[in-house]
């Protein structure tokens, strides 16, 4: 079957009981070959074949529900969970939260996978996701003066540009930047205080949309990085007023 039993005992030098029946159930799944909605086993099973009571597998099933990892509810059996960004979220916010990263390295990272979401973008895109990203650029310059709307629309292009790569790891990456860029974005933007900062910050945008829909790797990218040179900068200057105390 391929599970292996866990040495009963608080701890071993595995690691706790829960910490190794994730991991046994974890390599169930991938040597049985299952898929994403695919069942699993249930608690009973897995306590029965690792020799560890109900109460381990329970906490083991809740932690990598927590991981989304597996899906679990009342009454049906576990089922193996699509990949979601929401867990890498909570790790940049715990991380930006307890100052062991900052919103600008976030930001440069952002760039890096952003020059690349782009240029995919302009070879894979689909002429209905080409015009999505062109309508979201619009969409924040209809909305300039309206600070919150122009935000929401930048992170929505943004999340665009990679689906429209088709890599669904760049996909969940992008996302998972989301909750932070809600506060970061904003705040961004309030440093654009004239209307030629926030046109400039549009016409950017917009150089990004057209290279994208012309099908041009290269013109996305060096239209993506433009317009992070200068959203970095616009990051860093946000930042000035909590640096200086």
């Amino acid at each position: 079957m391929g599970v292996v039993a866990v040495h009963n005992g608080a701890r071993d030098e595995g690691g706790s009981l829960v910490q190794r029946s994730v991991q046994a159930v974890t390599d169930y799944i991938r040597e049985q070959g299952l898929r994403v909605g695919d069942s699993l086993p249930g608690e009973a099973y897995f306590a029965a074949s690792l020799g560890v009571s109900r109460a381990v597998m329970r906490e083991a099933f809740g932690a990598m529900a927590a991981l989304h990892l597996i899906d679990v509810g009342n009454g049906r059996k576990p089922r193996v969970a699509a990949l979601d960004g929401a867990v890498m979220a909570s790790s940049l916010g715990h991380a930006v939260d307890t100052a062991q990263i900052t919103v600008p390295e976030v930001w440069d990272v952002r760039r890096t996978i952003e020059l690349r979401t782009a240029a995919l973008a302009a070879t894979n895109r689909t002429e209905d996701e080409a015009r999505r990203i062109i309508d979201l650029a619009e969409a924040m310059a209809a909305s300039v003066g309206d600070t919150a709307t122009m935000a929401r629309h930048d992170i929505a292009f943004h999340e665009a540009i990679a689906r429209a790569g088709h890599n669904a790891l760049f996909v969940q990456i992008v996302s998972s930047f989301g909750p932070l860029m809600e506060t970061a974005v904003p705040t961004a933007w309030a440093t654009r205080s004239t209307d030629e900062e926030r046109h400039g910050t549009i016409e950017r945008h917009r150089a990004v949309a057209r290279a994208i829909f012309a099908g041009d790797p290269a013109a996305a990218v060096a239209a993506m990085d433009d317009h992070f040179e200068t959203a970095v900068g616009d990051v860093l200057k946000a930042q000035e007023p909590s640096n200086a105390r």
